[in-house]
């Protein structure tokens, strides 16, 4: 059933309710979706959208960069709650006798689906087909009339009957819409106690399915879910595009104020201008904060749910459990399909690493690029020609349909001569000039095609070598970072040692050298290796600055590093024994009273290994 059609009916049942169950749904959280104005579905901007999704990254991915919908615009564009307890519960392989209790609605035995109609019928929705003559007021007007001769007009049982069915038919067919007629009953157990129902982040759980949904196979085009979330977002963040009318402004929530612009061209029409459009969008009229300007008026509950904006943060729906802002240290995701469930699954239990994870609010969000040309530059690695559809690309397409325009044509020239021409070509006469022409033309469009698939090919190998350098520049970059770090600290222990052993010198008497010769010893051994990590670090530089490629620096650096650490351990292996030694020679040279003199200063690098200029 299409999506207008599903908020039209759930919009009719709703104005059907007496007062007091307006209040009820009031207190549930999803008096805002009901306020708004019924919007046109604008299916190419969301086919457009839903071509940039990156599932790996669970993000838009632009030519300008990543972007995300995020629990802030599920608040403000859509009003629903995204915060207090995570939508989770029960599921069952089998709802027939909760259906029965809770709906009284038959489901069959094995199956976990309400029947569209029969769940209709319940809240008097006989005849849903609009009319010819009915306008879409005169339409909704109707609709509420058969509904509420049908519906309680006192709390009591059949009351609850009514909103359960109501709630069914609001979650599964508008809120959490999937692909198909029936609706599904994987959120009537949160239903059997209507008081808990209010208690609920249904907001939360929406952007869940949202990223669920866009997440699903590429072979489809729509998205599931309430519709107009999408698109009210792609007219805040992408507003050059030009796909909405703000006719409301000032309204809450922000859906009320827009209306979708009307489009007569052909939808694929639509959705290529569209992608050219995104492809060559300028980058300054990205809107990345459309809500730095708006206050708190009208919406006393963002200061509930400011505490999740921005944040890492699980979002779980039953059976879906998705991250909102991308990290590296993921949870395990737990499945998100109900085909061959065949036993009751406990998510509170199956997913409570996200829950948890919802109930402290996760953690805020810190990027690991340290400047914005750093994540551009690494962003551009990443997707190369893939992220937008580039010119080569465009081109390869032109190519394609001109073949098969020219192709066409052939065959229509060749079929038509086959009857006519028949007679001359058995003479022995030659194919008409049109057909050889026609036969021309195809060949070099063929040659066009063949040439454009061979650029894109070797684009898409400059692009991922490109990247192997990158990861290696990176390497290289860790390496060079940590011999600075190791240089300093020599540095720092050399400053050390150079004034211990002044302050021996003016302390200690003569007699007592041994002290200051093992001070002097060291001191040489520290200023040695901070030379040599400095030189090291000086030639990674020299050698990043040449044009040669990555992993050859990478390798001859690697070599320098172990060289010099296999030389600086054997050289001070071979300067302790010295030192024992010369300890042995002074001990004997003590008992004839002779005294050793400290050695002679060296030549700076001379005798050292990796340490000479």
């Amino acid at each position: 059933m299409r999506a207008r059609v599903s908020w039209t009916l759930v919009l009719a049942v709703f104005l059907a309710f007496p007062p007091f169950q307006r209040e009820r749904v009031e207190e549930i959280g999803l008096w805002e979706i009901l306020r708004m104005g019924r919007m046109r579905v604008d299916s190419a901007l969301t086919q457009a959208l839903r071509s940039r999704w990156d599932t790996e990254a669970t993000a838009f991915a632009f030519p300008w960069g990543h972007m995300i919908p995020s629990l802030d615009d599920v608040r403000r564009i859509t009003g629903l709650r995204v915060y207090r307890r995570p939508v989770s519960g029960y599921t069952y392989p089998c709802y027939h006798e909760l259906a029965e209790q809770l709906l009284d609605l038959p489901v069959e035995r094995r199956s976990s689906l309400v029947p569209r109609v029969a769940l209709q019928e319940s809240l008097g929705l006989y005849e849903v087909g609009k009319n010819a003559r009915e306008s879409e007021d005169e339409y909704l007007e109707r609709l509420s009339r058969d509904s509420r001769r049908e519906l309680a007009s006192e709390p009591g049982q059949q009351a609850d009957l009514d909103l359960r069915c109501f709630l069914v038919l609001f979650l599964g067919r508008l809120l959490f819409a999937t692909r198909g007629d029936a609706v599904h009953c994987r959120f009537l157990p949160l239903l059997e106690d209507l008081g808990e129902v209010r208690g609920y982040a249904w907001g939360a759980a929406f952007l869940a399915h949202q990223f669920d949904g866009l997440s699903a196979s590429e072979r489809q085009t729509s998205t599931s879910g309430f519709y107009p979330f999408l698109q009210v977002w792609a007219y805040l963040h992408l507003p050059a595009l030009g796909r909405g009318d703000l006719t409301r402004p000032g309204l809450m929530p922000i859906a009320r104020r827009w209306d979708s612009c009307r489009d007569t061209r052909h939808l694929a029409d639509q959705l290529e201008r569209l992608q050219e459009a995104i492809d060559s969008y300028p980058y300054l009229d990205v809107v990345w904060q459309p809500y730095l300007g708006e206050g708190d008026d009208g919406q006393p509950w963002l200061a509930q749910a400011r505490p999740y904006f921005g944040r890492s943060v699980w979002l779980h729906a039953l059976n879906l459990s998705v991250v909102e802002f991308p990290v590296r240290d993921r949870f395990r995701r737990p499945g998100r399909s109900f085909r061959r469930l065949h036993d009751t699954t406990d998510w509170r239990e199956r997913a409570r690493e996200q829950i948890e994870n919802w109930e402290r609010k996760g953690k805020a969000v810190i990027s690991d690029a340290t400047t914005d040309n750093a994540y551009l530059q690494a962003y551009a690695l990443k997707y190369g020609g893939k992220v937008y559809k580039s010119s080569r690309h465009q081109d390869r397409e032109a190519a394609q349909r001109q073949a098969a325009e020219l192709r066409s044509e052939l065959e229509r020239v060749r079929g038509a001569g086959a009857g006519g021409a028949s007679s001359s070509r058995s003479a022995g006469g030659s194919p008409s000039l049109l057909e050889a022409r026609l036969a021309g033309a195809v060949l070099r469009a063929e040659e066009a095609q063949r040439h454009l698939e061979e650029r894109e090919r070797d684009l898409q190998l400059t692009t991922e070598h490109a990247m192997d350098l990158q990861g290696q520049r990176d390497q290289l970059r860790g390496e060079r970072d940590q011999l600075r770090t190791r240089a300093e600290a020599a540095e720092a222990q050399v400053t050390e040692a150079t004034r211990e052993l002044a302050a021996l010198r003016v302390q200690r008497p003569l007699g007592d050298q041994e002290e200051i010769i093992w001070l002097r010893a060291e001191l040489l051994a520290q200023k040695t290796l901070a030379r040599s990590l400095q030189q090291i670090v000086t030639d990674i530089g020299h050698s990043r600055s040449r044009s040669r490629s990555g992993a050859s620096v990478s390798r001859a650096t690697g070599a320098s590093v172990r060289q010099y650490l296999a030389g600086s351990s054997s050289r001070r292996r071979n300067e302790e024994e010295e030192r024992r030694r010369q300890g042995e020679g002074s001990a004997q040279d003590g008992r004839g009273g002779g005294e050793m003199l400290p050695p002679p200063d060296r030549w700076e690098g001379s005798g050292e290994s990796c340490g000479g200029q």
